[in-house]
C-alpha cells in the first residue's frame, strides 16, 4: 500500500512542512518521534497519512507531547500494516456523524450542493484534534466522510484553513 506523509509544524505562528518517511517504523511512538523530529521547537505538529487514495490519518502533537490522532476510516488498520500501526488502537469509532449536515436535494445551483457523506465510512480516534485550529470535528467528519474526497483533498482543504496548504503543495511535487 502506497503511502504519502507530510508534516507540518508552526513555530512562533509560521507553518513549515516536511515529508516523513514512516518506513521501517514498529509503533506509533516511533511515529511521533519522527513527527517531533521535523521541528522539535514547534508549538503544533501535525502529520497527514494518506494511503492509496482511500484513507487519511492525522496525527498532532502539540510542544511535542500529548499525541492525537484521527483516522479517516477504521478499515486502515485492516488494510495493512502501518494502518494497523497508526489507527489499530483506536477503539472507538467517533461519534457525532449525525451532526453533519445531510445532503440537499438537488436544487440545479451546484454551489450550493453538499457532498454525500459515504455511508461506509468509519472513522475513528479524536475529530476534535483541528477544532483549536479553525476546523470543528463535524467540518472534519463531513470533510473525510464526502464521497469523491480523496484523502489529498481533504488535507489540501485542511491546509488551506491553517495557512499552510503551498507549504505541503511543494511537497507533493518533489
Amino acid at each position: 500500500m502506497s503511502y504519502f506523509a507530510a508534516a507540518v509544524a508552526r513555530v512562533e505562528g509560521a507553518w513549515t512542512a516536511g515529508e516523513v518517511s514512516l518506513r521501517g517504523v514498529t509503533d506509533i511512538e516511533e511515529v511521533a518521534d519522527r513527527l517531533r523530529d521535523v521541528e522539535p521547537d514547534a508549538d503544533v505538529s501535525l502529520l497527514f497519512v494518506e494511503a492509496d487514495d482511500t484513507y487519511l490519518v492525522i496525527l498532532r502533537l502539540d510542544e511535542g507531547e500529548d499525541l492525537r490522532v484521527f483516522g479517516s476510516d477504521s478499515a486502515y488498520a485492516e488494510e495493512s500494516r502501518l494502518g494497523a500501526l497508526l489507527v489499530g488502537d483506536l477503539k472507538t469509532s467517533v461519534t457525532g456523524l449525525e451532526d453533519v449536515d445531510e445532503p440537499r436535494p438537488s436544487t440545479g445551483d451546484e454551489e450550493s450542493e453538499q457532498p454525500a457523506v459515504d455511508p461506509e465510512a468509519d472513522p475513528v480516534g479524536d475529530a476534535d484534534l483541528l477544532a483549536d485550529l479553525g476546523i470543528p470535528a463535524p467540518k472534519l467528519l463531513a470533510l473525510s466522510g464526502s464521497e469523491g474526497m480523496m484523502p489529498a483533498d481533504v488535507t489540501a482543504e485542511v491546509c488551506q484553513v491553517l495557512g499552510c496548504a503551498d507549504e505541503v503543495e511543494e511537497l507533493r511535487e518533489v
